[in-house]
């Protein structure tokens, strides 16, 4: 137990540390939790002292799995705080805008993911395991979602949310998430079906569709009625942080069960209990701080301990994962928005804007690599993509659409 409180006490300062530094240089908080988790890995600590490291971080035993099982938890209030931000009101607004710019900005990089693979199996041969059907279906898919958390702060720190253009994005890219992870949890259902329902992988695509449509239909009306009706009757804002967790680990149980990834069952939850960003309340506040500066630093500094970054770091891999990604994100949204007729310059800047990826996609990776389907390589590679595309988003936006500096979060 000592061991245990020490390994968790020191990742989370590095954390929190790493992350204020790169909040100090304008840059996203995340990228210095990675670095926190870099530094503290196999990469630098396991290389310059292998016997300290290994007693702090072992790869097996009571203090493995307790680690384990805290990140675990750490990414389920992740994906809740995540789908507790996405606005589902916004996509009644600007609905022939923002269905071409999720529908091309989806199709396109799933296509061009696809065929790198596809077309080209020699290069990936060796970093997957499994069918090469499933493989080139992943890498598809992990090209084609964004990352909604840091999107919204770009909007945000550019006065932008609440425009026209703010609404496309949002919208947008609340579709590109929902249709994304949809797309991985059956992904996942095939390469690993391991249901305590013993059900075959095409029923659990069928399940999965189902709890999206009754979590954003039944469940979402539901969830605000109980909030609204507890909100009176418990004290608040604290008893909705109790409610919320019940919730998220009854939700993630359920999807352990019928053989997807916990985090799915969490995400659906956020969705069910989301009000929108600009009307964030007191209780949605006290939640995102908790998962902000709790839960996300301990968790993305744990991707840094999964794989050592400079033995794992394959160029050609990375220029690949990175160059399919923004052509295909950009160009497809571009093209989506131009067939909606919306101008040019607009349309490029909301191109830009849903390039990034962040969180979420670390996200997948992780999900991924736990599950067997990728190697080191890819997960590097993805990892790296996620970083660059949000580090580059915020500056590129605000100088594509004329306004003042970009601050990350």
């Amino acid at each position: 137990m000592m061991i245990f409180f020490l390994e968790i006490a020191v990742m989370l300062f590095m954390a929190l540390l790493c992350g204020q530094g790169m909040r100090m240089l304008r840059l996203p908080a995340v990228l210095g939790e990675l670095f926190g988790g870099i530094i503290l890995g196999p990469t630098v600590w396991g290389w310059l002292s292998p016997s300290t490291y290994n007693w702090l971080f072992p790869e097996s035993g009571a203090i493995f799995y307790g680690r384990d099982a805290l990140i675990q938890i750490c990414m389920l209030f992740f994906l809740f705080a995540a789908g507790l931000e996405m606005n589902l009101s916004l996509v009644k607004k600007r609905s022939v805008n923002i269905a071409w710019a999720s529908l091309m900005g989806i199709a396109i990089p799933f296509v061009l993911g696809f065929g790198m693979i596809f077309l080209f199996p020699d290069i990936w041969r060796d970093h997957f395991q499994g069918k090469l059907m499933f493989f080139a279906m992943f890498m598809g898919t992990a090209l084609s979602i964004s990352a909604l958390p840091v999107i919204a702060r770009t909007l945000m720190d550019l006065d932008l949310m609440k425009t026209d253009m703010g609404m496309i994005i949002t919208g947008a890219a609340t579709i590109d998430d929902l249709v994304g992870w949809s797309l991985f949890a059956f992904i996942l259902s095939n390469f690993a079906p391991e249901s305590i329902l013993d059900i075959p992988p095409y029923m659990t695509f069928v399940l999965v569709f189902l709890l999206f449509a009754f979590m954003l239909t039944v469940g979402r009306t539901l969830a605000q009625k109980v909030q609204k009706r507890l909100e009176f009757s418990l004290t608040w804002p604290g008893s909705f942080l109790g409610i919320t967790t019940v919730f998220i680990l009854l939700a993630a149980a359920c999807a352990e069960a019928i053989g997807i990834h916990a985090v799915f069952g969490a995400f659906l939850v956020g969705l069910a209990f989301s009000q929108g960003l600009e009307k964030r309340d007191d209780a949605h506040e006290m939640i995102h701080q908790f998962v902000m500066y709790f839960f996300a630093p301990l968790y993305f500094v744990s991707i840094g301990l999964r794989a050592d970054f400079v033995a794992s770091f394959d160029l050609t891999l990375v220029l690949a994962v990175l160059i399919i990604a923004c052509i295909g994100k950009i160009f497809g949204v571009t093209l989506g928005l131009i067939i909606s007729k919306l101008p040019l310059r607009q349309s490029a800047v909301i191109g830009v804007a849903m390039n990034a990826r962040g969180a979420m996609e670390m996200i997948l990776a992780t999900v991924a690599k736990d599950a067997g389907l990728i190697d080191d390589q890819v997960f590097v590679a993805l990892i790296i993509m996620a970083l660059l595309t949000s580090l580059l988003t915020g500056p590129a936006v605000s100088r594509l659409s004329g306004f003042g500096h970009y601050e990350a979060d």
